[in-house]
């Protein structure tokens, strides 16, 4: 697979003109959402055919794409205000680019209906066509018909990149409408993981995150069923990788063997667990449709008993149809003994065609808000807490880029700091470019953040 680099997450569009096969494509792109939204834009715009070239002014471009999310209704509301904008804008352009729509949200609720309530847009790409997207493009666009050519264009800059390594899932919690939208899990076989991690690690990235919606359940799809172990067998082994993280480990897939393999993998393999536990409480996880729900504090436990120096970051639901306050307050209870390193909570939001939005007893909206921000406050003292501990140590920074405003002051992370969702590190001084791993002394710390010396 060739890998090349993108100069911003949000590029550029096009005209519905001819372009000339020899000549760059301009487009402007966006992509909202996860970061596997971000890894299926990368695929999209690296498989064209052709150079892509990123514009800030959709005006310029020949291609406008808009990779929306689906997940929640706060995130279609954001997608159609982005596709809206578009429309508004490209109104007023002289040369009109092509304007495609891809992503969760197209396949939440059909290219019919969308189609029917947005005619200003050219091409609808729903995720069920994904492998299909390169060809749907070029041939919008009027260029001649190309033979595959599966590449990827980076937007993350030198650091680092996500590695999708599946698509749907196989689970069925109430609230959510992945399954729905994604579909049933479908695994990348390993080999063809281990080829584009080749060529992200060529291209000068130094840290992998691999990412889909369960990496536990990668592999389980197979006709002769492998595991998360036989994939990070192909990728430790890579030339040049600093660092690799798991994020989104399903609680019951957290298992004894998984543990085992990585406390005795190498230095490259971090001790980062990302487990979205979603509650504590038995009753509200058992609602759910949850794992551990008898008992959250097992998973937990677990990885503590493995590797006790771990990073833990999981996420919570709050306000779920039945919670009640005693619910709520047994979940507070838990996160002040826990102690996770990262946390974030989401209000619920009751979805349709799941069973959860059919529930009784839904919790008032201002009950979840007041709820979220409640937990938040309780983890805010924890994470200052726990970062001042860090304070007058000396750990490796990996840079991922320059500060917006300051200059000579860089944004990075230590291990423990996942890239956009965690917190991250300031950090300044000699040697400190993009892609660069240094030493850094931290001197500072605040809510959630860092700051070193190189």
């Amino acid at each position: 697979m060739t890998v090349h680099s993108f100069s911003s997450a949000a590029g550029a569009a096009a005209p519905l003109t001819r372009a000339r096969a020899s000549g760059s494509l301009p487009v402007w792109s966006l992509s909202l959402g996860c970061p596997k939204n971000r890894v299926d834009t990368e695929h999209l715009l690296g498989s064209l055919g052709m150079p892509v070239r990123s514009v800030e002014h959709m005006g310029r471009a020949r291609l406008v794409f808009i990779n929306t999310c689906g997940f929640i209704e706060p995130a279609v509301r954001e997608s159609i205000r982005s596709v809206l904008d578009a429309v508004e804008r490209l109104g007023r352009c002289k040369r009109r680019p092509l304007l495609a729509v891809a992503g969760c949200m197209v396949g939440r609720y059909g290219v019919r209906d969308l189609a029917a309530d947005l005619p200003e847009v050219d091409l609808w790409l729903p995720t069920s066509e994904l492998e299909h997207w390169p060809g749907m493009v070029r041939e919008a666009l009027g260029l001649p018909a190309a033979p595959a050519a599966p590449g990827r264009l980076l937007s993350t800059g030198p650091s680092y990149a996500w590695l999708k390594v599946g698509e749907g899932c196989r689970h069925k919690c109430a609230f959510c409408t992945i399954p729905s939208i994604r579909g049933p899990l479908r695994s990348v076989p390993a080999a063809d993981l281990r080829e584009e991690a080749r060529g992200l690690l060529a291209g000068g990235v130094r840290e992998l995150v691999l990412v889909a919606q369960d990496l536990t359940s990668w592999g389980s799809d197979f006709d002769t069923p492998q595991s998360l172990p036989r994939l990070l067998d192909e990728l430790l082994p890579l030339d040049r990788l600093t660092w690799l993280r798991l994020l989104y480990l399903y609680p019951s897939g957290v298992t004894p063997e998984l543990l085992r393999y990585m406390r005795e993998a190498g230095p490259q393999l971090l001790p980062y667990f990302d487990i979205p536990l979603q509650h504590a409480h038995p009753e509200v996880l058992t609602r759910m449709g949850r794992p551990f729900a008898h008992d959250p504090r097992r998973v937990v436990d677990r990885v503590r008993e493995a590797l006790p120096g771990a990073a833990l970051r999981t996420t919570f639901i709050v306000g779920y149809p039945g919670e009640t306050e005693e619910h709520f307050q047994a979940l507070c209870r838990f996160v002040e003994e826990t102690r996770f390193r990262h946390l974030g909570v989401f209000a619920y939001q009751a979805e349709e065609g799941t069973p959860a939005a059919a529930m009784p007893d839904q919790v008032p909206v201002e009950v979840r808000e007041e709820r979220r921000a409640a937990l938040m406050e309780i983890q805010a003292g924890i994470s200052e807490q726990q970062l001042q501990e860090v304070v007058g140590r000396t750990m490796p920074v990996l840079v991922d880029a320059p500060h917006d405003e300051w200059p000579g002051l860089h944004v990075g992370r230590v291990w423990f700091q996942a890239p956009e969702v965690d917190g991250i590190t300031y950090v300044s001084g000699p040697g400190v470019a993009p892609g660069a791993l240094v030493q850094g002394d931290i001197v500072e710390s605040s809510t959630y953040d860092l700051t070193a010396l190189a």
